[in-house]
């Protein structure tokens, strides 16, 4: 299942194309106009993005500008009555990635949306979480991200949740690394709705008094401000 975030102001074709990709098996969200389609992006990952070009006061263009501000990697895919090559050259440079002329043959248009989403969705997380160990040590405690546990010097031990577990293998395995917020909801977040920056502290913040970090001068978890994340030192 991809989740497609749809903006196209013709009613009639929004309701078509949404009920059809949700034939394909895909969860679709709609939106009217471009304005929407900004107020709905950050609220969940999307897979796929189908922008209509000439959308009333913000077309899609505008939209896929603002889009590719925070985010550059979602497939964004062009519905247009405007078929020059310019618009297409126009489309592709602001970071479109496919383009598709009105009227569409609607198996192109949803071949297309395969396509894309397959390329998007092409390293699941379940193959992520098998690439990489049962255990590591941080300092003195050592994490067995089987069992959700945290075994402490004194041999205590505390559980943690998926997520968590989740967290720290993608920031310990990229160990002095900065990880950016995108690579944390492609891995662990997933399809479920975006986290804000706070929330992501947040666990931060946990792993530092989980692991005797200092809050003032963390030796472990540390926070890049407007980039990410990063681990350093075991």
């Amino acid at each position: 299942m991809a989740r497609i975030l749809l903006a196209e102001d013709e009613e009639n074709l929004r309701k078509t194309l949404k009920l059809n990709l949700e034939l394909e098996g895909n969860e679709v969200l709609t939106a009217g106009n471009g304005h929407e389609a900004l107020q709905i992006f950050p609220t969940a990952r999307f897979d796929l993005v189908i922008l209509d070009v000439m959308m009333p006061e913000l077309d899609g263009f505008a939209v896929c500008q603002a889009i590719r501000l925070r985010d550059r990697d979602t497939p964004i895919l062009f519905l247009t009555a405007r078929n020059a090559g310019t618009d297409r050259v126009q489309g592709l440079k602001l970071g479109g990635d496919d383009y598709l002329a009105k009227p569409f043959n609607l198996e192109e248009l949803l071949l297309r949306v395969r396509i894309l989403t397959r390329r998007r969705n092409r390293y699941p997380s379940d193959v992520y979480e098998r690439s990489i160990g049962d255990a590591c040590n941080i300092g003195p405690f050592r994490v067995n991200f089987k069992t959700f546990e945290i075994i402490g010097p004194d041999e205590q031990t505390r559980k943690i949740t998926q997520k968590e577990v989740l967290l720290l293998k993608l920031l310990t395995e990229q160990e002095n690394e900065v990880v950016s917020r995108e690579q944390i909801l492609e891995k662990v977040w997933g399809y479920d709705v975006f986290p804000s920056t706070r929330t992501i502290d947040n666990y931060i913040v946990n792993f530092r008094k989980y692991f005797g970090d200092d809050p003032r001068e963390p030796r472990y978890f540390h926070s890049v401000r407007g980039v990410g994340y990063k681990f350093t030192g075991k």
